[in-house]
C-alpha cells in the first residue's frame, strides 16, 4: 500500500509540474479567431457634401475610438482661442469625479482671476463664489475670470493647473498641445491642433456626459456674491447650434484677434457619437456652418452598430475548475461607412492556459474589431468569474480519475 500511494503521489507531482510548464506565462501562445458579420445601409451620396472646410484646419472624429472621418491640415499648430476651456473643463469634472474638490465648495476670487479681459462675468477680487456657479458661466458664457479662479482652487495657482493641463494632454494623446493658460487668451507658445482638441473634446463627452445639460443651455443665471451684496447675473450661451441642430451635446467655441473663430462641436444620434472641431474660420457664422457640416457628413456617410457579447473558454491549471470563461468587458461602438456590405472581422487574443487563483474580472486578453485589416474598436476580455486555486485533496481525485 505504501507503494502504491508513493507512486500516486509521484505521478501526481509529475502531472503538476507538466501542467505548470505549459501554464508558465513566457510561453504561452496567443489564440487568434475571426467572425464575421455583415451590415448593410443606404449610402448617402458623398457628392453631396461639402468637400472644403472653410477653416486653417478641421477634423470629424467618431468620439468613442477617436477615428478620424474627415480632415485637413488636423496636425496643423494654431492657437484655439477658448477652446482652450474643453481642457478646464475636462479638469474640474475629474477633480469633481475624484473629490479634490465639490460643487458646494465657495471659491475667493483673487485679483488675478478678476483681472482677466475678454469674456468674463466680471467677478471681483474678494469675492465668494460657489464652484457651481464657476463651472455654470464657464461652460455657458465662456468666462476667463471664472476659468481662472477655478484653475486656483484646483490646483493652487493658474501656472499649476496649466502643468496639470499639460500633462493631462499627454496621457490623452494631444502630441501637438502646449497649454501656457487655463482661458485660451493669446500668449506666444499657446498652441494646439484640430486632432488634439478632438481627443479631449471626446474624452469629456463619454467620460463626463453631465455635461452635455450644461452646454446645451441657451440662458441661465447665477447670483454675484459680493460686498456690495447680492444680485443676479445673466449667462447666455456662445454657441448658437444648441438652437437648431438635431442631437447636440456641446460644446465649445473660441475667438481671438490671432486664432480668429473657433469651435469644438458634439453631436450624437441613433448610437453615433461624433466631435467636429474648426479653427481659424474667417467669421462666427462661418464657424457654426462648418462645423455643422462636418457633423452633416458624419451622420450622413457612417453608422454605429455596437459590438455582440463574446464567450470563449480558456484552460485552467491548479483549478478546482478545468476551464473558465473569458468574456468581454464592455460593448463598443463600431463605426462603418453606409452603403456598402462590411465584413467585421473579431480578432480574439487569449492565453492557452491560466493558472488559478484569479478574481473575477481580471484581464485575460483582448478582442479587435477590424475591417478590410483597418482597428475598428478594441476591448479587453476578462474572467467571467473567479476561480480557486485547487487542493491536494481535489488533485489527488483529478489523478485518480
Amino acid at each position: 500500500m505504501r507503494k502504491i500511494i508513493l507512486t500516486l503521489a509521484i505521478c501526481l507531482m509529475a502531472t503538476t509540474n507538466i501542467f505548470a510548464s505549459f501554464a508558465n506565462p513566457d510561453v504561452l501562445k496567443n489564440a487568434s479567431l475571426k467572425n464575421e458579420t455583415i451590415y448593410t445601409q443606404n449610402l448617402a451620396d458623398e457628392n453631396t457634401q461639402a468637400q472644403t472646410i472653410d477653416a486653417k484646419s478641421s477634423v470629424l472624429i467618431e468620439a468613442d475610438n477617436k477615428k478620424i472621418l474627415k480632415a485637413h491640415n488636423e496636425h496643423e499648430k494654431l492657437p484655439p482661442a477658448s477652446v482652450t476651456k474643453v481642457m478646464t473643463i475636462l479638469l474640474t469634472y475629474e477633480a469633481l469625479e475624484t473629490g479634490r474638490i465639490k460643487k458646494e465648495d465657495i471659491v475667493t476670487i483673487s485679483e488675478h482671476a478678476a483681472s482677466m479681459g475678454g469674456s468674463q462675468i466680471f467677478l471681483e477680487a474678494g469675492q465668494k463664489q460657489q464652484v457651481s456657479d464657476l463651472l455654470k458661466s464657464i461652460i455657458i458664457a465662456s468666462a476667463n475670470d471664472s476659468s481662472v479662479a477655478m484653475a486656483e482652487h484646483i490646483a493652487g495657482s493658474e501656472e499649476a493647473f496649466v502643468a496639470l493641463m499639460n500633462e493631462r494632454a499627454k496621457e490623452l494623446g494631444m502630441q501637438n498641445t502646449t497649454f501656457q493658460n487655463a482661458t485660451g487668451l493669446d500668449t506666444e507658445n499657446h498652441l494646439t491642433t484640430a486632432y488634439d482638441i478632438a481627443l479631449m473634446a471626446a474624452e469629456l463627452i463619454t467620460k463626463h456626459p453631465q455635461v452635455s445639460e450644461i452646454a446645451n443651455t441657451w440662458q441661465d443665471t447665477i447670483i454675484h456674491k459680493t460686498a456690495k451684496g447680492e444680485k443676479e447675473f445673466g449667462l447666455t450661451n456662445t454657441n448658437k447650434l444648441i438652437r437648431n441642430y438635431e442631437g447636440l451635446t456641446g460644446l465649445k467655441t473660441g475667438s481671438t484677434s490671432e486664432a480668429l473663430f473657433c469651435m469644438a462641436a458634439s453631436a450624437e444620434r441613433e448610437n453615433l457619437k461624433l466631435v467636429s472641431v474648426v479653427l481659424g474660420s474667417p467669421s462666427g457664422p462661418i464657424r457654426f456652418a462648418e462645423a455643422k457640416k462636418l457633423l452633416d457628413y458624419g451622420f450622413a456617410n457612417y453608422m454605429s452598430k455596437e459590438s455582440e457579447p463574446f464567450e470563449s473558454n480558456v484552460a485552467v491549471h491548479k483549478g478546482e475548475a478545468e476551464t473558465a470563461a473569458a468574456i468581454n468587458e464592455n460593448t463598443v461602438s463600431l463605426v462603418v461607412p453606409k452603403g456598402a456590405e462590411v465584413t467585421i472581422e473579431e480578432e480574439v487574443i487569449l492565453p492557452k492556459f491560466i493558472n488559478a487563483p484569479m478574481e473575477q474580472g481580471e484581464v485575460l486578453g483582448e478582442i479587435i474589431y477590424k475591417t478590410n485589416g483597418e482597428e475598428l474598436a478594441r476591448t479587453n476580455l476578462i474572467l467571467s468569474e473567479s476561480i480557486e486555486k485547487a487542493g491536494i485533496v481535489h488533485n489527488f481525485k483529478k489523478l485518480l480519475r
